[in-house]
């Protein structure tokens, strides 16, 4: 039955599938103009739901891409937030901030690390990725045969950008966490208050409304019941 309720009527291609990702229908605008809403209408408090935003935009700046939504409802559920609000927060990382996360997350990592970051890095980048993933595609393949392991590609992958980035990705999703929190709760919390006002008008309105609807006791039944 669920299935049935949330089945998509326009069956989308890889291809469709693949740009709206990059550019939704709509546009950036109209998409984060929908998941606000969604998290505002959570049935939550807005602490917990500002918890789950939280934990949702931080894990948008670790390097476990595809463990995002995993890491953020396991953050979530520790810090007593909202999972579903994390869930839909992590859309915070996307096309568009992927890029100047990535760059902020490794100079900050190699700050802290006491190395240098090098500006070449940003056009060497997806060549790093792609020898680290050529390295464990070999080595899979080595556990099976006589082929020798190579690890070069993948030391130098986690030297350069995976460590920094995980540790630089710390101070400012922490930051970026907090200020979202922040901002989060009294915004959550005057939306509901001003849903809670409009349906108590609707409920009085309502209650108006069959009142003076009720049909009137017409006077001899009134006058019997009064002689009896």
């Amino acid at each position: 039955m669920t299935g049935l309720v949330f089945k998509r009527r326009d069956k989308r291609n890889v291809q469709q599938i693949v740009i709206d990702s990059v550019y939704p229908r709509g546009g950036w605008g109209r998409a984060f103009y929908y998941i606000t809403h969604r998290v505002r209408r959570l049935p939550d408090t807005p602490e917990r739901i500002a918890r789950g935003i939280a934990a949702g935009i931080f894990v948008t700046f670790t390097p476990f891409y595809g463990l995002h939504f995993f890491l953020a409802a396991i953050l979530a559920r520790s810090m007593r937030g909202n999972i579903f609000a994390a869930l839909i927060s992590t859309l915070f990382g996307n096309p568009l901030t992927y890029v100047p996360i990535g760059i902020v997350s490794l100079k900050t990592g190699h700050f802290l690390m006491g190395t240098e970051f090098d500006e070449s890095m940003n056009t060497s980048l997806v060549a790093k990725f792609a020898g680290a993933a050529s390295d464990l595609q070999h080595n899979l393949i080595a556990l099976f045969t006589r082929a020798d392991a190579n690890w070069a590609q993948l030391a130098q992958f986690n030297n350069e950008v995976f460590l920094p980035y995980m540790i630089g990705g710390i101070l400012p999703g922490v930051v970026a966490a907090g200020t979202a929190y922040y901002l989060s709760v009294p915004v959550i919390r005057a939306y509901q208050n001003r849903r809670k006002g409009r349906l108590k008008e609707k409920l009085a309105e309502l209650g108006h409304k069959a009142g003076s609807r009720a049909v009137p006791v017409p006077k001899s039944v009134k006058r019997q019941g009064c002689r009896t």
